[in-house]
């Protein structure tokens, strides 16, 4: 498990590790609370006793309940979390996919912009994620992306729909739908501030665009 964790530039650029606890291994990555270090648990896997499948992966959907995503060998199923788009682990498989080309590993692609929030690679033409776009044309950092985890876990959908010209805003709504068809969610804006990346969840009532957000984020002192 270790070795592929490895082999995958989104895992290992979040700071995924394995924990063996009771007798499950136990994969976890270090998160950012108030200026401290947490820890959050991704995933478990369980051995089987089952000629065809040694191990079990699990997420935890609610404190102590679990549900089954995979079964398999230990590299199926790190590359099963690794390959993640939907946010059940951590979304940003599509980027995990692009960095693991040979060359691209820790590389920023070259990328231009589309019209006003499209984003595609200048060598082949072809349409970034979101996450792609927010690596390799903006520059943030895996562990900053992955930030808005709870939105991820939900599968809400990211969409960008403003960013400034010097690329040291982006605002993005991730949005799912409800029964009816109708569409829900929460904003962040990505900012650059002295150097630093950093995700901010934005109120419903200021996030209209990149000057009411960070009008707002200012009153607030960017907490």
């Amino acid at each position: 498990m270790t070795r592929e964790i490895a082999l995958s530039p989104v895992l290992s650029g979040l700071g995924v590790q394995v924990q063996l606890q009771r007798g499950r291994f136990y994969l976890e990555k270090p998160i950012n609370e108030d200026d401290s270090i947490d820890i959050k648990v991704l995933g478990r896997v369980t051995p089987l006793i089952d000629p065809d499948a040694d191990l079990l992966l699990e997420v935890e959907y609610r404190q102590g309940s679990w549900s089954e995503v995979a079964r398999g060998s230990a590299q199926r199923l790190i590359r099963a979390i690794a390959s993640d788009s939907k946010g059940t682990f951590h979304g940003l498989g599509s980027l995990d996919k692009v960095l693991r080309k040979p060359g691209k590993r820790s590389d920023r692609q070259s990328v231009r912009m589309k019209g006003k929030t499209k984003f595609i690679y200048a060598e082949t033409g072809v349409e970034c994620s979101v996450q792609e776009a927010l690596f390799h044309y903006f520059g943030v950092p895996l562990t900053v992306i992955a930030e808005p985890s709870e939105w991820y876990a939900y599968h809400r959908e990211p969409k960008i729909v403003e960013v400034n010209q010097d690329r040291t805003r982006v605002l993005v709504r991730f949005t799912a739908e409800n029964f009816s068809g109708e569409e829900f969610g929460g904003t962040c804006l990505y900012a650059c501030q002295d150097g630093k990346w950093g995700a901010y969840t934005i109120k419903p009532s200021e996030n209209r665009d990149i000057a009411t957000a960070e009008a707002w984020l200012v009153k607030r002192k960017w907490t």
